[in-house]
């Protein structure tokens, strides 16, 4: 499974959101840290979630990290979250 998929399939199941996006971002930064041949090095996610509501933008950060996990977010070099209710 791509990192892709893998990163769109935890957030649906931890938060069913009323909308999701996951782009691939690696290749704007090729030549650049953290860049691998092949991508899914670098993502952007916007993601509209009820289960956001009330709590502030670092608890939504933290949430999508603790949802993703540890072995995932350790396969990626940067991670855009943009998070609203």
């Amino acid at each position: 499974m791509s990192v892709t998929a893998e990163i769109r399939e935890k957030l649906e199941q931890a938060f069913s959101p009323e909308m999701l996006e996951v782009v691939d971002d690696s290749e704007r930064h090729r030549g650049h840290a953290g860049y691998q041949d092949g991508g899914e090095s670098h993502f952007i996610v916007t993601m509209r979630s009820p289960a956001f509501e009330g709590q502030s933008r670092i608890a939504r950060h933290r949430a999508v990290h603790s949802a993703l996990g540890e072995d995932l977010i350790s396969r990626i070099h940067a991670l855009n979250l943009h998070l609203e209710t």
